[in-house]
Order: C-alpha cells, then structure tokens, then sequence
C-alpha cells in the first residue's frame, strides 16, 4: 500500500534564545531534514509543522500516517500534544502514544511506574516547592534535575550534590527555572549505557547495547552526561557498541529495559538508559521520542553496529508501525 506521510516538526523557538534552545533547535531540523529525505524516497511526503494550523493542515493533505517528530510546545505533558490531536483526527501515527508519551517524559511519574512493575531503578523523591522533609531512604550523593525534561536541560555538573544544604539550593534553583516538580534520585556510581528499543511486543528488536564512556571529559563539566557534556563534548566522549559486557550483565540490562519499555506502553521505538551497579542494572529514564540525528543521536549509532543504515533504521521503525497500526485495524474491525 502507497501512504501519504505526514512528517510533523516543531517550529524553531524564537521567543526564546539560549545555548540550551539553540542546540535543540539545530538537532530538530537536521533530523527532520535527514528523515524527509529518506521517506521521500518511497512516499509522498508532506512536512507539517506543529503549529496552531496544524489541524487544517492535516485535513487539507489527506495524511494516511503520520512519522511525528514533535516535542510539543509547552508543559509538563508537551510530548503527548501532537498524538492526541492526531487521535483526535482519527489518523496512524509512528511512535508511542498519549498515555506512554506522558509519563515518559514525567521522569517522577515514570520511575513511580517501573517501582510498581519491579522495573530495578535508583531511589527517588519528588520535590515540588522545595521544602519538603527529604525522605530517609534517600542516600547521597544524589542527583537534581527537572522532571520533565529532556536532552540534558537542567543537568550540569553542580547537579550531583552530596548535602541536605546543597540539594535545597539546587532544587530551589530548578524550581525558579524550570515547570515543577524537580526530581531527585541516588546518584548510581558506575558504568552508563543506552538501550535502543524497536518493534513491539514480544517482537520487538533490542538493539546492541551503548556504553558512554565520559573519562576524557574535563572535571569541570562532570563524568557523566550534562548538557555540557551532551552539546560540547562529542569528540571527547568514547561509546562501545556492543558494550564489553559479560552475557549474564547483558541479558539482565536487556531485561530491565525491555521491562521498562513495556511498562510505560511504549511503541515502535525508544531509548532507555541505564547505569550499573555492582552488576545490577538500574534504569535511569526512557525517551519516548528518542533523537534520530545520524551520526549524533545514540539509536542511529546502536543500528549502525548491526550494519543498519541509518536510512534502514528509519524504514525500519515505519515498517513496525505500520505493521501495529495493520495488526490492530485487522483485530478490531
């Protein structure tokens, strides 16, 4: 079957100008660019950007299915916005939808998810005005950042904090900058790693694990991955794919992050990262709407090392969609 795809992208933020909003953007419209040409090859395509017309815009292209790129505008369920109008319209989009889109971008709400599903995660508490009594169970050092946000914003360095003092201050500080609740979890001293998750079900793909390596990373900008790190320091970062894991870590990593994929509802695609532990494999967050920038963004480095194209990859990630999207017109109608 021939499909009309729609690609949805967010429109550059020009109300607001910062190294942060600034990466994001330039991230954003690489990826677009890079996908549009790809899809293009095999589908009319038509760009929409998701904006306040972007109801009339679908009705007046006829879209069949929709590859959706957008973050969202603004609030704490941003990521959810463009699925369900998309729902709304009774069109098939690619990713994960409404509800998984949502509390995956809510990391409080997340991590309160995995607890539930025995998903292994580092202990947490959620701060919402920043004078709370800090929960007995919560060892230091821990790390602050903003609950629902992503690509490394609020995360710097002086984000692992090692006192009750210092942890007030940086939460009080995120609370000014950044929309409520700030979440705080143990900072789990070991060995990072991604997980890149495609398909669905008990046919899902897991991609070779990531290892991020941040030893060369100069002190002042933290070993482990702040926005500084994220933006600046590329070049500098060592990833192993596969990462040197013995076959029981791997499997347990593995197992934790498809565990956490399925307990948020995810679809199609997504990231997990996780830090190790004395061999245990605790799940930091998941990205929904994982980055897809070729030669930048972790799943395209994950595909490369089964010798997946990056234009594979995105054929690939449609090709689950449409196959789920197939599989529940079949089972409902």
């Amino acid at each position: 079957m021939s499909y009309k795809i729609g690609l949805i992208v967010d429109k550059p933020n020009i109300e607001k100008h910062n190294e942060e909003v600034d990466s994001a953007d330039e991230q954003k419209q690489t990826t677009a660019d890079k996908i549009k040409e790809v899809l293009s090859k095999k589908y009319k395509l038509i760009k929409i950007v998701a904006d306040e017309k972007i109801i009339e815009e679908l009705n007046r292209n006829n879209i069949d299915i929709v590859f959706n790129l957008s973050t969202g505008t603004r609030g704490e369920s941003r990521q959810s916005q463009i699925p369900a109008i998309l729902e709304m319209l009774g069109i098939p989009y690619v990713g994960s939808g409404i509800l998984a889109h949502g509390m995956a971008l809510n990391k409080a709400v997340a991590k309160q998810i995995f607890r539930f599903h025995q998903v292994l995660t580092p202990c947490f508490q959620v701060f919402h005005t920043g004078k709370e009594e800090i929960d007995l169970n919560l060892k230091f050092p821990v790390i602050v950042k903003p609950a629902c946000e992503g690509s490394g914003f609020g995360i710097h360095k002086d984000s692992v904090v090692y006192s009750k003092e210092a942890l007030f201050k940086k939460v009080r500080e995120l609370l000014k900058q950044y929309q409520p609740p700030v979440l705080v979890e143990e900072f789990i001293e070991g060995r990072e790693f991604t997980v890149g998750i495609i398909g669905n079900g008990k046919d899902k793909t897991i991609l070779p694990i990531l290892e991020i390596d941040f030893k060369d990373i100069p002190e002042e900008y933290g070993k482990f991955y702040t926005f500084e790190v994220k933006t600046c320091f590329g070049d500098q970062t060592r990833f192993y794919c596969p990462a040197p894991l013995s076959a029981e870590i791997e499997k347990a990593i593995k197992e934790n992050a498809s565990k956490a994929f399925d307990a948020l509802g995810c679809r199609d695609m997504a990231r997990v990262d996780v830090r190790l532990k004395d061999d245990k494999p605790y799940v930091i967050e998941i990205n929904s709407l994982p980055g897809l920038k070729p030669v930048y963004s972790d799943l395209p480095k994950m595909a490369e090392a089964v010798g997946m194209s990056y234009e594979e990859l995105i054929m690939q990630i449609l090709k689950e969609a449409i196959k789920r999207i197939e599989s529940n017109r079949e089972l409902y109608s």
